[in-house]
């Protein structure tokens, strides 16, 4: 026994640190010597080892025949023509890395973390808080629209244009910066970022930018900057939602009578944003050649193309109400509406390019306007219930002492930290170059229902006042709103089953794609026979196929199979001793107080990757359809995104001490949904007795679990204290400084709160002395500025705070003729 136990130490160094396999034919050879073994086990094992070491026999004697039954069995997802082009349209990012089961955190600590430069910040404090200070989310409510001055304001300061290049009259800010104005806008009202986000993410403008011809551009773009043409675009039909590529609309190509070619397009589309005021209409449609003048077949493929909305045959005008937010979304229909094929984005090479274009647009876009967006609102939230907390009272006490307001306190602390930190990030890979698809859904998905999670805490902090509607509530029409982000540019449900998991387990993992590729480049005959003495040599060094294209796949799917083999066997080994040392000996760059996290996360990607392994060979093809599944395994992928985030917001900002509590809460919060998904995916794995023995010990091992009462009670105290801590967690967003304003008349309050908490705290300790008589302090300042326990100029403040309080608390009601203008 003791002398086994140098060899089982050796067998756990090597799967843990991940051999090739000639190490492993070493390590049992060294086995086959030590236990005296008999040559008929050398001459297995010699057969064995020649056979798994040299890739020639390899591949002709295992991997042929495993390649045919794959197919056959259809043990690997098939990839359709649409899917493969949303696969393809992005880059991988760090979501690789936690595919790996090694992430390398030096890599994801050196990602760009950008900051706000000196000319955005102009920006901000000076177009960006003049068009907040022009207009009230309430005042935009009543009109039903924004006003005219704000349009006009918007088209001067080229808001329209921030993402297009000075070259074209536009601001030519980077996706950060873009970013950033929309987490300010965002904290004012919706319709400015539903307005100002359509013209500058998916559209017109950004399928120009990248695809469109040099005449397109030079037109096009200066008049998109400068508000000239209002754009949108339009994708989404009643029989194409989340399934966008079934649509139906239809251009079908012929030669007029100059003998130039033409489009004649029919559509019927819907939820277009802008579409009721638009000039230019993009549009994307089926695209039909029957005389074949473009050389592409008849059916060409999904296009997209420009249409002036003063076109004969195109219908606009009308718009939806969603959720009664006073942004225009409208639909549209053309009735054989005729442009030249020069309106095709890209000209006529471009035609069939259409989906290409879209999925490569939104595997960076859709990470930047929601991310934003939701983000404003979790800042401004936190903003409203923290000073919200202090200035009411109930029970002699302001609401923020209870437990139960921490609570969702806590949360709404957390993941604004949290947010902002997934914000930044995501938005510098996108600047950097990087197209994060998987990243891009990750952050769209999550920090929309994390800002629905938000909205909700808020509300119910606010109680009362936040179900009264008026100019005096800060809340009520973000809830209404959030349930449009939760919806569009992928709705959540799909984006979560199937875009982050379903997607990225064939994109990010280091291998599967390139199996799946070589499988689908072997040729349909391969099998087709099963005579293996029928098919000939392509060369001495490739496997027997009928082709030299299969022998390159066969190659091709043998490294990969092989080295996924080994990936598969080394996670296993981490995911073993990662959770028998609770992380310990895992790896972290970085000393102090966040080292454990960093542990943490590498144990929880060491058995992501490998149950990620187990559910690709047990389900093969049919994974995708468990969608039970592939969404913990997207909750797991996510939350291991956002904590990597986190930690990265802590680094570049300078691990600053005060900020800790609030990495320590959102890192916490996510090992514990890590937890959750790794129980859920354990308990419904079909592994008899293996499957029921994993999740037993994941239970009672568990990866993380929820923060504690303590840390969240830190968390609210910090919401509820002004200064720097505060300000930085709700930076960037707009907060008034006239107190006719209602988040300037709850700021007011709060501070005056937040001063006259010691001189009340004086004189209830007076009280409690015998020097006063024992009443609530608010009722004992006259009594104390007699007794000289305050000074004057702390009685009037005490007076001017319990004016400032009442003020702040009051709701908005309106006569019943008010009231009906109103509807």
């Amino acid at each position: 026994m003791i002398t086994l136990f140098p060899a089982s130490l050796l067998l756990l160094l090597l799967g843990y640190i991940g051999v090739p396999l000639w190490v492993w034919s070493l390590y049992f050879a060294g086995l086959l010597v030590f236990f005296h073994a008999p040559i008929w086990i050398w001459v297995i094992f010699g057969a064995i080892a020649a056979v798994l070491n040299i890739p020639m026999l390899r591949r002709n004697i295992i991997t042929f025949p495993l390649m045919q039954g794959i197919k056959k069995l259809k043990l690997l997802p098939k990839i359709s023509d649409t899917e493969r082009a949303a696969i393809e349209a992005g880059t991988v990012w760090v979501d690789g890395e936690f595919f790996s089961g090694k992430p390398d955190f030096h890599r994801t600590n050196s990602e760009p973390y950008p900051q706000v430069s000196s000319k955005l910040q102009a920006f901000l404090d000076h177009q960006v808080e003049q068009i907040c200070q022009m207009v009230s989310d309430w005042e935009i409510y009543r009109r039903k629209d924004l006003p005219l001055e704000v349009w006009e304001y918007l088209k001067k300061e080229r808001f329209f244009g921030m993402m297009i290049p000075k070259e074209y009259g536009g601001l030519g800010f980077s996706n950060f910066d873009y970013s950033t104005v929309m987490t300010k806008l965002a904290s004012r009202s919706f319709t400015h970022v539903a307005t100002v986000g359509v013209t500058n993410s998916l559209g017109p403008a950004k399928l120009l930018l990248r695809y469109g011809t040099p005449e397109q551009k030079n037109y096009y773009l200066p008049r998109l900057a400068k508000g000239e043409e209002i754009p949108c675009f339009a994708l989404t039909e009643p029989t194409a939602g989340s399934d966008a590529a079934s649509i139906k609309s239809e251009g079908v190509i012929f030669k007029g009578e100059d003998g130039k070619l033409y489009l004649r397009l029919n559509w019927q589309k819907r939820y277009i944003t802008l579409a009721a005021i638009a000039t230019l209409l993009g549009l994307a449609f089926r695209l039909r050649d029957p005389n074949n003048y473009l050389g592409k077949d008849d059916d060409v493929g999904i296009t997209c193309a420009l249409i002036p909305t003063n076109t004969p045959g195109v219908v606009m005008g009308r718009r939806h109400d969603p959720m009664g937010v006073p942004f225009y979304n409208s639909p549209t229909e053309g009735h054989d509406v005729v442009i030249s094929v020069d309106q095709i984005i890209g000209g006529v090479e471009q035609a069939g390019q259409g989906w290409k274009m879209l999925m490569q647009c939104l595997a960076a876009g859709r990470g930047i306007s929601f991310p934003a967006t939701c983000t404003g609102v979790a800042k401004l939230v936190a903003r409203v219930t923290g000073a919200h907390s202090i200035v009411r009272q109930q029970f002699g006490l302001s609401i923020g002492r209870f437990e139960g307001i921490e609570e969702p306190l806590a949360r709404i602390g957390g993941f604004a930290y949290l947010m902002e930190a997934a914000r930044v990030y995501t938005c510098g890979a996108v600047d950097k170059g990087e197209q994060p698809a998987v990243i891009s859904a990750i952050a769209k998905y999550n920090l929309t229902e994390l800002s629905r999670q938000i909205i909700n805490d808020g509300m119910d902090i606010m109680g009362g006042a936040g179900i009264c509607r008026g100019p005096r509530n800060l809340l009520a029409n973000i809830y209404t709103a959030t349930p449009i982000s939760i919806t569009v540019e992928g709705a959540n449900i799909l984006t979560r089953t199937m875009m982050i998991f379903g997607q990225g387990v064939i994109r990010c993992h280091p291998y599967v794609y390139a199996e799946i590729t070589a499988l689908s480049q072997m040729d349909g005959g391969i099998g087709d026979k099963g005579n293996i003495n029928e098919i000939v040599t392509a060369s001495p060094r490739l496997p027997l196929s009928v082709s030299s294209s299969s022998a390159s796949a066969i190659t091709a799917f043998d490294q990969a199979f092989w080295n996924h083999i080994g990936l598969m066997v080394r996670n296993a080994f981490r995911a073993a001793i990662l959770s028998i040392s609770r992380g310990y000996l895992a790896y972290s760059p970085v000393k102090g107080a966040t080292a454990r996290y960093y542990r943490k996360l590498e144990w929880a990607s060491a058995t992501f990757a490998f149950l990620s392994d187990v559910a690709l060979f047990t389900f093969g093809g049919s994974l995708k359809r468990r969608e039970k599944l592939t969404g913990r395994f997207a909750d797991i992928l996510s939350w291991m995104y956002l904590a990597t985030a986190t930690l990265r917001r802590f680094e570049a900002e300078e691990r600053k001490g005060e900020d800790l509590p609030f990495v320590d809460w959102a890192m916490q919060y996510a090992f514990a949904q890590i937890q959750q998904g790794f129980e859920g995916i354990l308990s419904n794995l079909p592994l008899p007795v293996i499957g029921s023995l994993l999740a037993w010990w994941s239970r009672i091992n568990p990866i993380g679990v929820l923060p504690s009462d303590q840390l969240g009670s830190e968390i609210a105290h910090k919401l509820q204290k002004p200064g720097q801590q505060r300000d930085r967690l709700t930076a960037g967003i707009y907060i008034p400084t006239t107190t006719d304003e209602a988040l300037g008349r709850l700021e007011h309050a709060f501070i005056l709160s937040s001063q006259v908490e010691p001189i009340l705290e004086n004189i209830k300790n007076a009280s409690r002395d015998g020097k006063l008589p024992q009443q609530k302090p608010e009722h004992l300042i006259s009594v104390a500025l007699k007794a000289g326990v305050i000074n004057q100029k702390e009685f009037e403040l005490i007076r001017e705070t319990g004016f400032a309080r009442n003020d702040a608390i009051q709701v908005d009601s309106f006569t019943l003729e008010e009231y009906c203008r109103l509807a």
